[in-house]
């Protein structure tokens, strides 16, 4: 598996096959999970087009030793957005993924990304726009801050990242409740347990930090502002049953981009689909990516 080293972190990767066709898409997860939920996705895309997906820092594979440099960025010189202190606000996640595709020589680049990685991929588009093409966001919205639900939100991700080894020991069938979280539908076992492995895997750092850094009443309020100065395309895709994201919030969102105050056409919205949108329906979001894709060739 290969990894590059991003600010001290080594980022464990996969990049299919180049093909005749442009752009790159790469795809960015969401919280406590890994670049393994795209495969689904990948095998259906990269017969057209070369595919890259990432762990996050601290995530998956792409494990903290010590901690990373906050301010640097690489060869990539200075980015649209101002530096920060804290390492796991979305921009930071952004900074990450503009150094990552400036090693790896990637410079014409949709952003797919899922839930929190959705933010990533507005925030990339914003801080690397001679990169970033287009985005996707996949079961990603908000901009809507909801202070009390804000703050149970909050405080369950808290209680699962600090009670996560009691919670795995005192329940053997775990795998089979993470089939049946947040999706409409039961997804295959196998997914199940590679929840489990993502929520044991992921940095207790990296996990909180990005839980409390990314649902502030700054950052909420700030992803309006960003969709809504963006200059490149972007979609959303929302789960019909999708009780995490409801597609209220992701219309909302969308509203804010100039693709929806011209046609209101860059939202998709797909049946009997949960959270998980790219495990749960596959062929109907490849369908939907190579639609938007096809849209905007050059």
């Amino acid at each position: 598996m290969p990894s590059i080293d991003i600010l001290g972190v080594p980022h464990a990767y996969e990049l299919t096959a180049p093909t005749a066709s442009e752009p790159v898409l790469v795809f960015i997860h969401g919280w406590l999970l890994s670049r393994r939920y795209w495969q689904p996705l990948i095998e259906r895309l990269a017969p057209t087009y070369q595919c890259l997906s990432y762990d996050l820092r601290g995530f998956g594979y792409s494990q903290i030793s010590s901690k990373p440099k906050s301010n640097g960025r690489g060869n990539l010189g200075k980015s649209n957005s101002d530096s920060t202190t804290s390492l796991y606000t979305p921009d930071v996640y952004a900074r990450d993924l503009g150094i990552l595709l400036q090693k790896l020589n990637i410079s014409s680049a949709w952003l797919i990304g899922h839930s929190l990685g959705g933010t990533i991929a507005l925030w990339g588009a914003q801080q690397w726009p001679d990169y970033i093409k287009g985005v996707i966001c996949i079961n990603a919205g908000g901009g809507i801050y909801l202070k009390e639900a804000f703050e149970r939100f909050r405080a369950v991700g808290q209680q699962l990242i600090k009670f996560r080894p009691r919670l795995l020991c005192h329940l053997p069938w775990i795998d089979l409740v993470f089939t049946r979280d947040s999706v409409a539908r039961p997804i295959a076992r196998t997914w199940g347990r590679q929840r489990v492995i993502d929520f044991v895997m992921a940095h207790p750092e990296a996990a909180l930090g990005t839980l409390l850094d990314s649902t502030t009443e700054i950052e909420v309020n700030r992803l309006p502002q960003i969709v809504s100065k963006l200059k490149q395309p972007v979609y959303f895709i929302a789960g019909a049953n999708d009780t995490v994201m409801e597609p209220k919030y992701v219309r909302h969102l969308a509203s804010f981009h100039p693709l929806f105050q011209y046609c209101g056409e860059n939202t998709i919205e797909i049946p009997n689909c949960g959270h998980l949108a790219m495990v749960e329906q596959p062929d109907t979001v490849a369908t939907e990516i190579f639609t938007i894709l096809s849209r905007h060739a050059s």
